[in-house]
């Protein structure tokens, strides 16, 4: 099974950005992690701070058939209609990760336009919803 792991804008600052929101964990912890512990799992990673690069990145994976994304979109995950709309085209199951519990931060934190078009969503446990994401595609979305 191949899962594509894309990540918005700021997740490059992981570990050193907010560390009492996000944690200590590097964007290279987070690959690292996922990698060992799911080694049955061929990941491939993606990290912008562009919302037209992500859109890019979501539709070239309809093309190079990843079974299924994990996606944190960041900030855009509350402005991007662009996204939103991609995410319902490409015909792939995405997971939406925030590292952060968004249903408890700021009042425009809490509605996700990314989320409305994924087949769920994960807040607030850290990099482990990462890990979480993975295993309900496992699980629920197997490859054929």
């Amino acid at each position: 099974m191949t899962i594509l792991i894309i990540n918005g804008p700021n997740l490059n600052l992981l570990g050193a950005r907010e560390p009492e929101i996000y944690g200590s964990a590097t964007l290279e912890d987070l690959t690292r992690g996922l990698e060992t512990a799911f080694p049955e799992v061929e990941f491939e990673f993606y990290q912008s701070n562009h919302e037209g690069d992500l859109i890019d990145r979501l539709q070239e994976a309809a093309k190079t058939e990843a079974d299924g994304i994990v996606f944190n979109p960041a900030g855009y995950s509350h402005t991007s209609v662009a996204l939103r709309d991609t995410i319902g085209a490409i015909g792939i199951p995405v997971v939406e990760v925030h590292i952060s519990n968004i249903h408890a931060r700021e009042r425009f934190r809490h509605r996700s336009m990314t989320g409305a078009a994924s087949i769920g969503q994960i807040a607030g446990l850290g990099v482990a919803g990462y890990h979480l994401a993975v295993r309900y595609l496992l699980d629920w979305y197997p490859a054929p």
